[in-house]
């Protein structure tokens, strides 16, 4: 029995209506605004399938074994004796019974950061830090200038303390550096990259 309330499938103008907001576009402006979907679709899937190697979840150390790297490395020399310079105590942060990962504290010269006013190369600039350790790869993540800076290293272990890898500046990330790494105790990680040092204690 015919109720007079049949349903009917919408027209195709009536469908592009709504899905234009409201608005009734030319055919030309129609397969302009589909493709555009289309491509937002693929962005989002390709998105969705970014892996990230460090276990922080931040952007990745780009080329963290590069040739750059080990050139570096190659030339770069840490004798973690009593005279380096990262041998004097001092962090306040107490040693977790894990020989590595845990919280540190970080320090660095060898560049005058801009955005600290009157920051020379000499400067040490101290920040806290978290190792964390992936198979044999060590992840490093630091900050400094009260937590306004953020960094990041991708090393391997090489030996049992020596450490190679490159350093990625996370609040610039067109700021990579290789660096070189030695693991003296539990305490105490020298560190250098070619301007100048990158040290961890605690």
């Amino acid at each position: 029995m015919d109720s007079g309330f049949a349903l009917r499938a919408p027209r195709n103008d009536q469908r592009r209506e709504r899905e234009s907001g409201g608005r009734t576009l030319p055919p030309a402006l129609e397969l302009a605004d589909q493709a555009n979907t289309r491509r937002e679709i693929v962005m989002q899937q390709v998105n969705t399938n970014l892996v990230i190697r460090n276990p922080f979840g931040t952007m990745d150390v780009p080329g963290p074994d590069d040739s750059d790297v080990m050139n570096y490395a190659a030339a770069a020399t840490l004798s973690g004796d009593a005279a380096d310079v990262n041998a004097a105590h001092w962090a306040d942060i107490s040693s977790r019974a894990d020989p590595l990962e845990g919280i540190w504290a970080s320090r660095w010269n060898g560049g005058a950061d801009p955005t600290i006013a009157g920051d020379t190369p000499e400067m040490w600039k101290q920040g806290r830090a978290e190792i964390r350790v992936a198979g044999n790869r060590i992840y490093l993540r630091f900050d400094w200038d009260n937590g306004r800076r953020h960094g990041l290293i991708d090393a391997v272990r090489e030996g049992a303390d020596r450490l190679v890898g490159k350093y990625i500046n996370l609040t610039n990330p067109a700021i990579t550096r290789p660096w070189v790494g030695r693991v003296v105790d539990a305490a105490r990680i020298d560190g250098c990259f070619p301007e100048g040092r990158l040290d961890f204690r605690r």
